[in-house]
């Protein structure tokens, strides 16, 4: 996607919602608040610098509590930038931010975030996410949508398209979390690092995407599953993760994101894969229409 492949994108039913309020004058009191109900982050930010905001208070019983509100800081930053209007320094905030998903299933908390953010704001989510950050964008057109799409970057901007795709064999069809959380900076570094516009991989996957629509048959659907693997396998020269944890499992497992952690997708009957993956301690085991609108 980030060399211009169309790519299918499936936005998911969890997400994460944010709230605002009045709060004291020249400060943000911002709290972000685990699936749990549990405080996830909290951070108290001045606002009335003119060309900085500052943490001045930061809990959170996790790690890396300054990089989030350092990260925070940059998005309502950007987010001044496209919309000077925003935040007044006049005025104080009060932000609830909750998630409806485990903090480490890397279903879109920083997408969602700068979506949500962008709505506030009333700034457009990608200029947002690409004057701070790096990215295609898919994710925040998924955070937008609330049914299938295709995406694809033409000469730097997105174009969406929403589709019908609701294949007859779904019910085959289950995400299962890998127990740990992939950083997609570093996925991105890794390609950019390995790939240098690469035309024919970007062709090759594009088909791909215009086939696993057209698709009616869970046969084809992991025929495409497996090319798809092997080709990014070669481009970014790692092992698929069936070949790697897998190799036994009688169904395809198809990689999610950037490879090496969150979700993968894998095919089989239900009673099969359940038993499979948690005979090897993999227990978050959701079925396709449980994840997917």
């Amino acid at each position: 996607m980030l060399d211009g492949a169309l790519a299918l994108a499936l936005p998911s039913k969890y997400g994460q919602s944010l709230s605002v309020d009045k709060g004291d004058i020249g400060k943000i009191n911002w709290t972000a608040y685990k699936h749990t109900g549990e405080v996830w982050f909290k951070v108290l930010i001045d606002i009335t610098k003119s060309d900085r905001m500052i943490p001045l208070s930061i809990e959170n019983s996790y790690d890396k509590g300054l990089e989030k509100a350092h990260t925070l800081t940059k998005i309502l930053v950007e987010a001044q930038k496209l919309n000077p209007t925003f935040l007044s320094v006049e005025q104080g905030y009060t932000i609830d931010t909750k998630l409806d998903f485990p903090t480490n299933w890397g279903l879109g908390s920083s997408s969602t975030l700068i979506t949500n953010i962008a709505h506030w704001a009333e700034v457009d989510p990608y200029s947002l996410l690409w004057n701070g950050f790096t990215g295609s964008g898919y994710d925040i057109a998924c955070a937008i949508s609330k049914q299938p799409l295709t995406y694809q970057l033409r000469e730097n901007q997105p174009e969406v398209k929403q589709i019908a795709f609701n294949p007859n064999f779904h019910e085959s069809l289950f995400f299962v979390h890998l127990n740990k959380k992939q950083n997609s900076r570093q996925g991105i570094k890794r390609y950019k690092a390995l790939i240098k516009n690469d035309h024919t991989l970007v062709e090759k996957i594009s088909q791909l995407t215009t086939e696993f629509i057209q698709v009616d048959s869970l046969n084809q659907f992991e025929t495409l599953l497996r090319k798809h693997e092997n080709y990014i396998a070669s481009a970014i020269q790692l092992e698929p993760v069936k070949e790697k944890l897998f190799s036994d499992f009688n169904g395809a497992v198809k990689s999610l994101g950037a490879w090496g952690g969150d979700f993968i997708l894998a095919t089989g009957e239900k009673a099969y894969v359940e038993e499979y993956f948690q005979k090897r301690n993999y227990d978050t085991i959701i079925p396709y229409n449980k994840m997917v609108y």
